[in-house]
């Protein structure tokens, strides 16, 4: 049956008699006005009108105005679906730039008028208010509509966007709130039928005359047609008319502007590098997924023209010949792109022809030489894929050795678990009309709700638990991860998604029973399992989703919980197998030998598996059993030090709240961790050892004494001497750390005697690091301080460097001791030489402390000194300097306390004869070097150089005739470098 004014007979008056019989045929029936308007809406939304004749005309003009009226969409939800691109606001905010919001506000400030309804087509005035100084704007608006669907828009504002702009949404909301404001008339086609001759010609005339210069040339052109009897105008039986709606063969679908879509996919991938160009195309995506939710046909053909355009990408071509890959982006979209395919085709509301429609393109574009492949190599194939036994001055493989799974549902390119899942949730879903649809200021961002909805034919079953079934099967199943870094990746993003999807739901009692069920088969699953016990080398951990399960599981069983929690914690690539009786090597060395270049994600897998570990750890305190049974995992499992002090930490901040008593199990198990941490580390120095050496005082202090001592007696296996002596044993001895103990007298007494041996120990094993600190930590028993002494004396001949005996004696004789700071500084000169030309040595204030300590002590002691400064010393500048510096003053007080001497040194005589003699020599020799390879440039310096020579030289009786000769000498040797020689004699004579 036509619909009403059918293309082949639209505006074709009837005549009165058919006018008449259609009337009586409905009229006669005598049904009351409730019925009719359920009737006609039920002929406005399908044509499924048995009553309704073959010409709309025929029918009687009450029920064609129901029928108009009923025609227009009546749910304000479909208008905000096509009049925004899934733009989502700030929280609280509402974001004036989405079309539907800007219309809603011009519905709300009066500004649409005039609106008019002719049969199925709407009309009408908005009036916008104009920026600042610029005057109101007035567009025009009309809208066609045919069975409670917009087919196609027409505003004066020529916004060209994907869907309705502001002012079409205006229009739509007013004939939507205020429909029986609206004028109403039928079709034009039926108000012309009414009319006789005289009347149409006069209509026409008047329409000419309104609109000359628009439609004169159309008119002349019909009536010319019109009036040719064999044109092909009359041989079409009937006229067209825009306002009486389609016919029931033609398409029925919301307007979509098929050309602007294809156009702003092609200029958005142009962008594909750009950030807002992706969320665009999601939110594209977000609006097919939408559409298919509403079950709008329109859908399916969005994603049809997106996926024509993903195609014409010339990048693909690019890469194609490079043999490059795609950027991780461009292939995110071509997984949604793939994964909204997946839900158009299984669709249970779609028609078969329309999916043999749909195959029929994917199988065509399939064959296209761009068209990517997926990435990632989802089978077991390989030799490596072995399985791996769980390690116990003990267990026995069960069933199949390899797995029959050759594709990993979590993570494949179509997402077939994500997909099912979305699909059943959906079918849950409960939702109100207007949920989200007009966000109020401030509003808070509202949960999705679910409910259980039985699945027929499945008695107790439902579309919820059949979710979270799929869920875990999904995310529970052994498999290999992929290759490629784009591929495991997406394994990660699929399993937080599903992941998050589940989080949405409220689980009920009979959820739970669900869950504990499946926990229990994953748990028994066999190799087909990624819980079971035969784990494979390079199978997928199951970290993330036995954290979801722990959690849930917690509260109702948590023997389960534990039990599935603990076998998640395995990462088998890993993990090494050793031949019974054989050493195991240092955890680091297995880490290293089994880190497979291919595995890219692997930092992020040991984070989720430190962070189940932490789930357990803090669900457990006040356990003991399950406490170190998550201990005993976590050290047979985490093999990055990193991870594991992070644990440490975590348990200790558990263990230690700040408003009740300590957990002392938990706490041990933190002290135990950051042991591990610390002989894991050992040999392998990292930037964090200094913070996790504190961190395990602390911690040992939080225990109590005996954990600080027992550390400081193991320090071997655990710290390195530097760190033991300046971090253990400063830290664990500090006023604050005492008074954290509580100790009596004895029990303080005992906590120093062990620090202080600790000390002497790490002195004797790194004399150079350890002896200052030895020192400064004995200071207060002299027995220990003697011990440290002796320690760098016997160091000094064991070839403990200069620089550190000077630090030492410098310590010395800050603490009042100078004679042991003299006898230092004298083991530090013996290993001293300072060249001619290091006038800059590092040493160069050390050795000048070290003479003013011997000069301040007394001659005895300068005069013993002053062999080992000829024999270290070879820089005349420097000897000079300190033959000057003891020429000065009296040597000081002796050993004896008598003064030695009442008037200052002479340079000439013993003991500082010996001094100037060495300096005299090294001046003379440094000349002689220097002059070898001197340049002019340099001529300045080497006479000022030559004046502090003479300075030393005139300390000698006869000094002025010995430079005499040197110059001499000089001028004689050096005869060809006349323009010196010159400045030799303007300056010296």
């Amino acid at each position: 049956m036509d619909p009403p004014a059918a293309k082949r007979s639209r505006g074709c008056p009837a005549g009165p008699e058919e006018r008449d019989a259609g009337a009586g045929a409905v009229r006669g029936r005598g049904r009351p006005e409730a019925l009719l308007d359920l009737s006609a809406k039920r002929v406005a939304e399908s044509w499924a009108f048995e009553q309704v004749e073959e010409r709309f005309s025929r029918v009687p003009e009450p029920v064609q105005k129901r029928i108009v009226f009923w025609s227009f969409p009546r749910s304000e939800r479909e208008i905000c679906m096509y009049s925004s691109l899934g733009y989502q606001p700030p929280e609280g905010e509402h974001d004036a730039r989405v079309p539907f919001t800007r219309g809603l506000h011009l519905l709300q400030s009066g500004a649409v008028d005039r609106v008019l309804q002719v049969g199925f087509h709407l009309s009408g005035n908005i009036r916008e208010p104009g920026g600042p100084g610029e005057p109101e704007r007035l567009f025009h608006v009309s809208i066609s509509f045919d069975r409670c669907k917009i087919t196609s828009v027409s505003c004066g504002c020529d916004n060209r966007d994907l869907f309705y702009c502001a002012h079409v949404v205006a229009l739509s909301l007013y004939r939507i709130r205020h429909a029986r404001q609206v004028e109403l008339r039928l079709p034009i086609s039926e108000t012309l039928s009414q009319m006789n001759r005289d009347q149409l010609q006069k209509f026409v005339q008047y329409l000419i005359s309104a609109h000359h210069t628009e439609v004169l040339p159309t008119a002349q052109r019909l009536a010319d047609e019109i009036l040719l009897l064999g044109s092909e105008i009359n041989l079409v039986h009937g006229a067209p008319d825009p306002t009486a709606g389609a016919g029931i063969e033609d398409a029925n679908c919301w307007h979509l502007d098929e050309e602007q879509i294809q156009e702003q996919v092609k200029q958005l991938l142009s962008n594909g590098g750009y950030y807002g160009a992706s969320q665009q195309l999601r939110s594209m995506f977000s609006k097919v997924r939408e559409m298919l939710r509403m079950r709008d046909s329109n859908g399916a053909r969005m994603l049809i023209l997106m996926t024509e355009q993903f195609l014409q990408d010339p990048r693909l071509a690019l890469w194609r010949q490079q043999g490059a890959g795609m950027t991780d982006k461009c292939r995110q979209l071509w997984d949604e792109l793939g994964a909204l395919w997946v839900c158009v085709i299984l669709s249970p509301h779609c028609k078969p022809e329309e999916r043999a429609g749909w195959l029929q393109l994917l199988s065509k574009w399939d064959k296209l030489d761009v068209c990517p492949l997926e990435e990632g190599n989802y089978s077991f194939n390989g030799p490596s894929l072995q399985p791996a036994v769980a390690p116990n001055p003990e267990l026995l493989q069960k069933g199949s050795t390899c797995i029959t799974n050759t594709e990993g549902w979590v993570g494949h390119p179509l997402d077939p678990i994500g997909c099912l899942c979305r699909a059943l949730l959906e079918a849950c879903r409960l939702e109100e009309e207007t949920l989200a649809l007009y966000p109020e200021s401030g509003s808070e961002k509202r949960k999705v709700a679910y409910q259980h909805v039985p699945v027929p034919g499945s008695p107790g079953e439902s579309y919820l638990v059949l979710a979270l079934e799929v869920v875990l099967l999904g995310l529970g199943q052994q498999r290999a991860l992929p290759e490629g870094l784009y591929a495991q990746d997406k394994v990660v993003r699929s399993e937080e998604q599903l992941l998050a999807l589940l989080e949405e739901v409220d689980l009920d009692e009979r959820l739970v029973q669900v869950l504990r069920k499946q926990a229990g088969l994953l748990l028994e699953g066999g190799p087909f399992s990624g819980f079971g016990e035969v784990l494979f080398r390079e199978s997928v951990p199951m970290h993330t989703c036995a954290r979801y399960l722990f959690t849930a599981l917690l509260p109702h069983d948590p023997d389960l919980a534990y039990r599935l929690a603990l076998r998640a914690m395995r990462l088998p690539v890993l993990e090494t197998a050793f031949p019974a009786g054989e050493p195991h090597p240092n955890p680091l060395d297995s880490i290293m030998s089994n880190r497979f270049p291919r595995w890219f994600i692997l930092g992020h897998l040991e984070t989720r598996q430190c962070e189940l570990a932490s789930a357990m750890l803090t669900a457990a305190k006040g356990d003991p059993k399950w406490l170190h049974a998550v201990l005993g995992s976590i050290q047979q499992n985490i093999h990055s030090p990193a991870l594991l002090f992070k644990l440490a930490q975590d348990a200790c901040k558990t263990a230690t709240p700040a408003s009740a008593p300590p957990d002392t199990t938990l706490l041990g198990i933190a002290l135990e961790l950051g042991l591990q941490v610390m002989r894991m580390t050992l040999n392998t120095m990292t930037w964090r050892r200094r913070e996790m050496v504190r961190w395990l005082v602390s911690c040992a202090t939080e225990i109590g004494p005996q954990a600080l001592m027992n550390i400081m007696q193991n320090w071997y296996s655990l710290f390195t001497p530097v760190e033991a002596a300046t971090i253990v044993a400063v830290t664990g001895t500090t006023h604050a750390t005492l008074l954290r103990l509580q100790l009596d007298t004895a029990r303080r007494e005992e906590l120093w005697a062990c620090a202080r041996t600790l000390a002497l120990q790490c002195a004797m094993k790194d004399p150079q690091n350890c002896a200052l600190p030895a020192l400064t930590l004995c200071e207060k028993n002299h027995a220990a301080f003697e011990a440290a002494y002796q320690i760098v004396l016997d160091a000094a001949a064991g070839g403990l460097g200069h620089a550190h005996l000077f630090t030492v004696a410098r310590y010395m004789e800050h603490r009042g001791l100078p004679l042991r700071a003299y006898k230092l500084a004298t083991l530090a000169l013996a290993q001293l030489s300072i060249a001619f030309n290091q006038d800059s040595h590092p040493a160069v204030n050390d050795v000048l402390w070290a003479c003013s300590l011997s000069h301040s002590l007394g001659r005895h002691e300068l005069s013993a000194i002053v062999p080992l400064i000829v024999r270290s010393i070879h820089c005349a500048p420097m000897l000079s300097d300190i033959l000057r510096r003891w020429t000065l003053s009296a040597p000081g007080l002796g050993p004896l306390g008598a003064r030695r001497a009442a008037k200052p040194l002479g340079a000439d005589r013993a003991p500082l004869c010996q001094l100037l003699d060495a300096a005299v020599a090294a001046y003379i020799t440094t000349s002689h070097s220097r002059l070898t390879h001197i340049s002019p440039r340099h001529y300045g310096d080497f006479i000022e150089f030559l004046g502090k020579a003479r300075e030393t030289f005139l300390l000698a009786p006869d000094g002025h005739l010995q430079f005499a000769q040197f110059l001499e000498n000089l001028k004689q040797t050096y005869k060809g470098k006349k323009k010196l020689m010159l400045l030799v004699r303007e300056r010296f004579g």
